[in-house]
């Protein structure tokens, strides 16, 4: 096998380890708790099946490499429950380091692609990295109403921090956010969502 092979390979296999690293929201029929691999594959298919309620500028296909990539850090940082604040104190020097290793194992020119979709969605200030992000905050939110609230509920999550979370959704697109408003509605009316902090 050649040397760019031996690093692929490397890196493929480094990546099952995504499939280990347990996220805080549980799935639709709160059987368990779902894996960061699980994750990016949803919102890969999300973006997809979304895609049609994006701005005209965002490249999909790119969209869907950031998703499928985003979280391959989380095999050294962990995920980092978006509503811990201490956890999230030091989440960006975990995740730097991380990706100067995962993405290091392949070949340079691909470790750099992957670095740079990575960092472009990490900063979020292009419209693709803006819908990606999107497909990142509705997904959990539309778990957490399939499921009853179950993830809101183990962790004392209110109605504020729902909102402020999914505040970006709105930005990326009009028609998702008025979504996002719906299901916090009909969570915090069937009593999924505790309506304040």
């Amino acid at each position: 096998m050649n040397d760019r092979l031996v690093q692929q390979i490397q890196f493929i296999t480094e990546i099952d380890k995504l499939k280990t690293i347990l996220r805080q929201t549980r799935l639709t029929d709160n059987s368990r708790q779902e894996n960061s691999a699980e994750h990016s594959w949803h919102l890969a298919i999300m973006a997809i099946i979304l895609a049609e309620y994006a701005a005209p500028e965002v490249d999909i296909i790119k969209a869907i490499k950031m998703l499928l990539i985003h979280d391959v850090i989380e095999i050294d940082a962990g995920d980092t429950f978006c509503y811990d604040v201490k956890a999230n104190l030091d989440k960006a020097e975990r995740e730097i380091k991380a990706a100067t290793r995962i993405f290091g194992l392949l070949p340079s020119e691909q470790a750099e692609e992957l670095r740079q979709l990575w960092e472009e969605f990490e900063v979020a200030k292009t419209k693709t990295a803006k819908f990606a992000i999107a497909l990142d905050r509705l997904q959990p939110l539309l778990q957490n109403q399939q499921n009853q609230g179950r993830t809101w509920q183990i962790h004392g999550i209110t109605e504020n921090l729902v909102k402020k979370r999914m505040s970006p959704v709105q930005e990326a697109s009009p028609i998702l956010g008025k979504l996002v408003e719906e299901i916090i509605a009909d969570c915090i009316a069937a009593g999924y969502l505790k309506k304040h902090d």
